[in-house]
């Protein structure tokens, strides 16, 4: 897989809605989701590929390795402009998730990474998700785990989230759209991000929210272990391996057929 990303002289604007490649401080959030991409590409082999809602277009531009076409399609004027300029194996479109901008069943696969708890009418998404979709096609999803992301709390804890999901949330949400769940699981620190945890008092997350929250310069240890972390330093578990249940997941995964 490409792993060559923007210099931070073309990187989109950090606005705290998405992540970005190429800037220290984001690495850990850049990585725990530039796993999921890589762990769900070989769905895309071959295959005519939408992303709904590509951000910065660098998953786009990792599935477009695999796959036949890639169309990376987001809301945003400027990001849409800047996936056009940086990443050219994408075909891009700007359009509105809500009404997908494409022909009934045109596409094999619908990636959605870490957009679903973005919108406001998850269900009517997911109806335009099995549209787009030829029978047999697959929805590929990810989305931070309600129950460790925003603990204990109604609402989410990031303002530009609107609905955030459990494992079984998700679950019933794919499956009431019509879509037949084919694996359901999660994001978790492997033994390198959990051995960080433990020399940060318990958790690398806390240690990063704690600095920004209080306007703190970073150590010189917790930068050095921020940007240390790759992709392989997390796993994909089964929702079914007792050992990494997934409401204990950071980001939920799924893959689910039209």
């Amino acid at each position: 897989m490409a792993t060559d990303y923007p210099s931070p002289a073309d990187a989109l604007p950090l606005t705290g809605e998405r992540t970005v490649p190429g800037i220290a401080q984001e690495n850990y959030w850049f990585r725990r989701h530039e796993v999921a991409y890589l762990d769900l590409a070989h769905y895309c082999a071959d295959a005519v590929v939408l992303e709904a809602g590509c951000g910065e277009g660098y998953g786009a531009d990792l599935l477009a390795e695999r796959a036949r076409l890639v169309v990376g399609l987001d809301y945003d004027e400027l990001t849409a402009a800047h996936v056009a300029k940086v990443y050219p194996s994408v075909r891009t479109l700007r359009g509105n998730l809500a009404a997908l901008p494409l022909r009934t069943a045109s596409v094999d696969v619908v990636a959605n990474l870490q957009v679903i708890e973005h919108l406001w009418d998850q269900e009517g998404f997911l109806a335009e998700c099995r549209r787009v979709l030829r029978p047999g096609g697959r929805l590929l999803i990810t989305t931070p785990n309600r129950i460790t992301f925003s603990p204990g709390r109604d609402t989410p804890l990031n303002p530009f989230h609107t609905r955030e999901l459990s494992g079984a949330e998700m679950d019933e949400l794919l499956r009431g759209a019509g879509f037949e769940v084919e694996f359901l699981g999660g994001v978790h620190h492997g033994p390198r991000l959990r051995e960080l945890d433990a020399a940060f008092g318990g958790s690398i997350i806390d240690a990063q929210i704690e600095v920004a929250v209080a306007g703190l310069p970073w150590s010189d240890e917790l930068m050095a272990a921020v940007t240390s972390v790759e992709a392989s330093d997390f796993e994909i578990r089964r929702g079914d391996d007792s050992s990494f249940p997934v409401d204990a997941s950071l980001d939920l995964v799924g893959v689910a057929r039209a």
